[in-house]
């Protein structure tokens, strides 16, 4: 069994609130616009982080992040990619690694709104966590955490902090 966080568009901007909700946490996985090579490691110091580099990301974080990742934890495998779409609206080069990996998750961000939905069409599970950092049109900052016990996503809850 293993926990995991999701954050997205952090902008630059990490703070002892999303650090708390994700403390215990196995992995955290980054979906872009990170846009500070601090906020990977502060990331990193609470759990092992997986990220994906955005928009805003320089070439110092692009050299050591990519702009998808398949990686599985537990028996889930997780495809992640900053600006990918969502359920039936979906980046056709991105709806095409959809279709090649199959995974069970899919994690986006870029779009500053927070979206868990099933996909019934491609059998998986998405989520955009939205905006964690202070830049963009969003009123709210919000991070998501679920267990991943075997194939089974569970538990999932929404850090939601008002601008």
């Amino acid at each position: 069994m293993k926990k995991i966080g999701i954050i997205s568009d952090t902008h630059s901007f990490i703070d002892d609130k999303v650090i708390d909700f994700f403390a215990g946490t196995d992995y955290i996985l980054h979906a872009g616009d990170i846009g500070d090579i601090a906020i990977i490691d502060k990331l990193n110091s609470v759990a092992k982080l997986i990220a994906v580099f955005g928009n805003i990301d320089n070439q110092e974080i692009r050299t050591i992040t990519k702009q998808l990742i398949l990686t599985k934890i537990e028996d889930v495998s997780i495809l992640m990619t900053h600006i990918g779409g969502y359920p039936k609206k979906y980046r056709p080069y991105f709806l095409n690694k959809i279709k090649q990996y199959k995974p069970q998750l899919v994690i986006t961000g870029h779009s500053h709104i927070l979206k868990v939905m099933f996909d019934k069409d491609l059998e998986h599970l998405h989520i955009n966590p939205g905006a964690y950092g202070k830049s963009g049109f969003h009123k709210v900052r919000t991070a998501v955490k679920l267990t991943i016990d075997g194939n089974n996503m569970k538990d999932l809850e929404v850090l939601e902090i008002k601008r």
